[in-house]
């Protein structure tokens, strides 16, 4: 799949976000090494500090069908990741992040984008 696709299927998943709040839907779309896409969304909440990003809602649901840091291999996003989600692109070893910034697909590593990165 290409990285091009990859922000498709992100932007296909976008429009099942829940944003009543910012309206800003943003979709992620996780390729597993094992050739599978795993979908997720930003999801709000009135307690606006306690929101899922998209990012995240990807990894934790791939998390639940078994995956492991490693397991991994790109990412696309409709939206540039957020330091939390960087710090998670990062833990969960992604070889590459795909994203729009300013028309522009822009495809970064995840130490590119969050440098001197905290590990355990």
């Amino acid at each position: 799949m290409t990285d091009q696709e990859l922000y498709e299927a992100a932007a296909a998943a976008s429009q099942a976000a829940y944003a009543p709040y910012s309206k800003f839907l943003v979709g992620a779309a996780a390729l597993m090494r094992d050739g599978r896409v795993v979908t997720g969304v930003n999801v709000e909440n009135a307690s606006y500090p306690v929101g899922i990003c998209a990012e995240r809602c990807a990894i934790a649901r791939a998390v639940v069908e078994g995956a492991k840091p490693g397991d991994f291999e790109a990412i696309g996003i409709t939206a540039s990741p957020c330091g939390a989600c960087r710090q998670w692109l990062h833990e969960f070893r992604f070889d590459r992040v795909a994203f729009m910034h300013e028309g522009e697909l822009l495809v970064r590593r995840p130490d590119e984008l969050l440098p001197d990165s905290f590990e355990l």
